[in-house]
Parts: structure tokens; C-alpha cells; sequence
């Protein structure tokens, strides 16, 4: 297993602000920033809305994404501070893969499945595990509510597996800093490449600026245009 510190702390505020800058401006290049009217998952509309996966089909974006997150899991000295790289399912797969591929390390991720009284949990499948004592690097796409993170913790935990970080492209809420475990009620730092506030609206002409005028209401990744 690694014996190394992972740097501590974020990186020097003008360097945030520049790497934030380049990660913005590669989901404006492809497609995946846009202005509208958008109804989220959770039925709330928004005037903006980041489709990750538009970035994702890019090779040459995904790797240098990775490469900033896998610079925040090296040592003093540039050598990988982590044994394992683990997301969650869908997107966590592609970025758990290129992170490791750049820091010389596994890659792994955990998937969503359901129970039979219908309640759901990540778990490692296919032969992936974590094993004891191993320092873990935990990657996700875009936060919006925080619940992604949280649900890959006990798989960490359970497995006994030390998370050093948790790393994501993208925080909607502006806050991300850390992500807390339900079971232990343990903190860990969390940090995104590029944090915004995304506000969104109950659906509706009286809350809803999209609505108030008239917009065309788009449902991205589900049916296309709502009517």
C-alpha cells in the first residue's frame, strides 16, 4: 500500500479561479453549459443545465480533466498519494478509469442496486474490492445535491478503506468542502474543479423566470421538449 501524504489543502486561490476558468470553458466548448429553460430530475426548473456527458465523449477533454483531479491526489514529490480510484456509476466510471490510468493505480467503481424492499445502496461488484488500510480516491461528475458522495461512503468504509478525498468536475450548490458519513457521522474533504450556484424554480409563471415567459421547456436526457 501507498505510504505518501496527499498535499494538503486547496490549491492557492488564483490558481482555483484559473482552473476553474478551463474547466468552464470546456463544457461551453462542447455543448454541455447551456442557457435555457430545463426541467430537472427532481421536477424543479432552471435557467442552466450541465449535461456532463456532452464532455465525457471527449477523450482529450476527459484527460485533461483527470489530469487536474489526479494532480490533487499525488505527494509533495508528484507521486500518486492514493492505492485506488473509485465512482459511482454512470460518469464515476469513465473519470475512476482515467484518474487511476494517470496516477498508476487501479480504478474501480460501485454500482446502484435495489433491494428487495425497494431500497437502494452502491456496492463493489464484479470482483472489485478495497482492501484494509488502503488510501482512497473518491471522483464523481457534477454535485447537485451531495447524495452521490454520500452513498459511496459506506462502501469505503465498510471495506476498510482510508478516503484522503473526495473530487468532483462540477458543484452546482457552491459549497461542496466536505462530505459527511451517515454511519460514522465521520467528515471527509471534498472539493469540485469548478463550483457555481445553480439556482433552481418551482415549476410555475409565479416562481418560475422560464415559465414567466413563455420559454420552451427542455427535459435533457429524458424526452427531449416538454409541452
Amino acid at each position: 500500500m501507498i505510504d505518501q501524504p496527499i498535499q494538503e489543502g486547496a490549491p492557492p486561490p488564483d490558481e482555483q479561479a484559473q482552473m476553474a476558468e478551463r474547466v468552464e470553458a470546456i463544457f461551453r466548448e462542447a455543448g454541455a453549459y447551456r442557457d435555457g429553460h430545463f426541467k430537472l430530475k427532481s421536477g424543479r426548473h432552471a435557467d442552466r443545465y450541465i449535461e456532463k456527458f456532452q464532455v465525457l465523449q471527449w477523450p482529450n477533454f476527459v484527460s485533461e480533466l483527470c489530469r487536474l483531479m489526479s494532480d490533487r491526489a499525488r505527494a509533495p514529490g508528484g507521486v500518486a498519494a492514493v492505492d485506488v480510484v473509485i465512482g459511482p456509476t454512470t460518469g464515476g466510471v469513465i473519470l475512476a478509469y482515467e484518474v487511476a490510468r494517470q496516477l498508476s493505480v487501479r480504478g474501480i467503481f460501485a454500482e446502484l442496486v435495489t433491494a428487495a424492499d425497494g431500497t437502494t445502496s452502491r456496492e463493489l461488484r464484479r470482483g472489485f474490492e478495497i482492501r484494509p488500510e488502503e488510501k482512497v480516491l473518491l471522483v464523481d461528475d457534477v454535485v447537485t445535491t451531495g447524495a452521490s458522495l454520500t452513498e459511496m461512503l459506506p462502501v469505503i468504509e465498510q471495506a476498510g478503506g482510508e478516503l484522503v478525498l473526495a473530487i468532483v468536475l462540477v458543484d452546482r450548490t457552491g459549497e461542496l468542502t466536505s462530505v459527511t458519513s451517515a454511519a460514522t457521522q465521520r467528515e471527509y474533504p471534498a472539493e469540485a474543479l469548478w463550483s457555481l450556484s445553480l439556482p433552481t424554480y418551482e415549476a410555475g409563471a409565479g416562481t418560475c423566470p422560464g415559465c414567466a415567459a413563455g420559454t420552451p421547456l427542455e427535459a435533457p436526457g429524458s424526452t427531449g421538449l416538454s409541452a
